[in-house]
């Protein structure tokens, strides 16, 4: 197979990283490109392994995946029977099979059935488009599979906001494993515009971007991760203001789950548990702090006493479900925090609803119209560790509002402030010395 690869295209090439997560542009030649590593990929029928042994993968399949078996269809099959011309021995076009003559098969997959994954050993796979496939198929179905021929994979796509295919660029951009966050010397990220591909003119680069909106032109053709999502949020709806001075103190939680349930110590492996402290003036909301992580129960009980008594006793709210009720039952002074309660003093814990909306319009309705007249604002986060800064997380958050693979768990806290607001000006509690815990695993 005699094949031409322009020179952005060599550069991924060339490389030599396991795995590869390549944020493209649109008419980048990225079709071309994964059609050309399927075939590559299938050519070698042996495998030298990390400790020296060589093993046959003749049985192994390659894998494409693309966000439904009909779109990686539409996407790549016509490309691969051109490019394929002479190593294709026999195909089967309606289950996505391609067959080459060393006997080796390249199949078709779609991410929206996991489970017709399953089954196979793989030795490669390129996921196409995987901003819009669910991060589980990679991370619990696709990776195991990879693991005997010790297999490799190609990320590649164009940005959708910044969701799970932003943390594994910027994870790889770092040599660290999306996974685990370690570092690794397995992974390598790239990022290449439109024009970036030599066969398109620059007049016709300009006819395109003059048909264009800022927010289509930084994601579709320069495959950036900064574009603004579903246009409900904007940056410059949210104000960082320093020292807000006036104003009564309310805390809402939204709470990520645990592994379990009950009193289940394990952490929650999905989004992030949020806590947003906001003072409540005449002007409207200043978001002062949010604290986020992926705690266990007890770590999260420690970290809503603690965060009461820094802010005066004000008033507390936690989403209603089993989450909260494993960190306080379900009257509110059961469980860890229950306990912490009984040697550090008592409040009531106010049950926050959904009020039988969905999230999207929740959120909508409890923050869209407050933003747009500039009454949140956001207190800066610049003496914070990194691990502690919010107002970015929050940022990008909304601006990718309401895209459903991207995460929404800071906005979420923040709109729950919407029930507690009024019960500000109210609350008055008064308690003895604040309390610190030295250590949050210990507890004192």
């Amino acid at each position: 197979m005699e094949i031409f690869l322009h020179d952005k295209q060599s550069i991924i090439d060339a490389d030599n990283h396991r795995f590869q997560v390549v944020a493209a542009g649109r008419r980048f030649g990225k079709s071309f490109y994964a059609a050309y590593r399927l075939f590559e990929a299938a050519t070698h029928t042996h495998k030298e392994r990390s400790d020296g042994s060589i093993i046959d993968i003749s049985a192994e399949i390659v894998y494409y995946v693309g966000p439904t078996f009909k779109q990686a269809r539409e996407n790549l099959w016509e490309v691969c029977m051109q490019l394929g011309q002479g190593l294709i021995a026999g195909v089967r076009q309606n289950e996505g099979e391609i067959k080459l003559t060393n006997g080796r098969t390249i199949r078709f997959k779609g991410a929206d059935d996991p489970d017709s994954l399953r089954g196979v050993g793989v030795s490669f796979v390129v996921l196409d488009e995987y901003a819009f496939m669910k991060p589980n198929v990679w991370e619990y179905i696709i990776r195991p599979m990879l693991m005997l021929s010790e297999g490799g994979a190609l990320f590649i796509g164009t940005p959708a906001g910044k969701n799970h295919f932003y943390d594994m660029w910027t994870a790889a951009s770092k040599g660290r494993d999306p996974m685990t966050d370690n570092e690794s010397k397995h992974w390598k990220a790239f990022q290449f515009r439109s024009d970036d591909n030599p066969y398109y003119t620059n007049t016709e680069i300009e006819d395109i971007v003059a048909g264009l909106s800022d927010d289509a032109r930084k994601q579709e053709l320069e495959a950036s991760f900064e574009a603004t999502g579903g246009k409900v949020f904007s940056y410059d709806m949210f104000p960082i203001l320093e020292n807000i001075q006036s104003g009564s103190y309310v805390i809402a939680i939204d709470l990520a789950g645990f592994s379990g349930g009950g009193r289940n110590t394990q952490k929650s492996i999905l989004d992030d548990h949020a806590m947003a402290v906001a003072k409540i003036t005449e002007n409207g909301w200043h978001i002062e702090r949010i604290y986020h992580g992926q705690w266990d129960v007890r770590e999260t009980a420690l970290r809503i006493i603690r965060a009461w008594r820094d802010y005066g006793q004000c008033p507390v709210g936690i989403e209603r479900g089993m989450a909260k009720n494993a960190v306080c039952g379900e009257d509110g002074k059961g469980g860890y925090l229950g306990e912490l309660m009984h040697k550090y003093g008592y409040f009531d814990v106010i049950p926050l609803t959904h009020g039988n909306q969905r999230k999207e319009d929740r959120i909508k309705w409890a923050l869209q119209g407050r933003a747009e007249k500039g009454q949140i604002t956001l207190e800066p986060d610049d003496g914070l560790s990194q691990d502690s800064k919010w107002v970015g997380k929050f940022q990008s958050q909304a601006v990718d509002f309401p895209n459903q693979l991207a995460h929404d768990d800071l906005l979420d806290a923040v709109a729950y402030i919407d029930q507690l607001a009024e019960k500000a000006s109210s609350w008055d509690i008064q308690l003895e010395d604040n309390w610190y815990p030295h250590d949050l695993e210990v507890g004192y």
